[in-house]
């Protein structure tokens, strides 16, 4: 897939729904703390909502990817 076919928030959903299911599937496993990732995936979820970036978008914002066309 090339990069002017990724959209931010399509892979910002790809990357907390994975991370998600990753945490919930291990804090049955593994351990019930692990569940705690689901809960930072949730209010960086929020955080985005409310304010339009959260960690993971402004680590991806900077990549060749999504970076803006002035940067490019």
């Amino acid at each position: 897939m090339s990069c002017d076919r990724l959209a931010l928030e399509r892979v910002l959903f790809a990357l907390a729904g994975t991370l998600t299911l990753a945490s919930i599937v291990l804090g049955a496993l593994v351990t019930p703390w692990l569940l705690l990732v689901a809960v930072f995936v949730g209010l960086n979820q929020w955080l985005y909502a409310a304010v339009g970036g959260c960690p993971a978008s402004l680590v991806l914002s900077r990549t060749p990817c999504f970076a803006r066309e002035e940067s490019r």
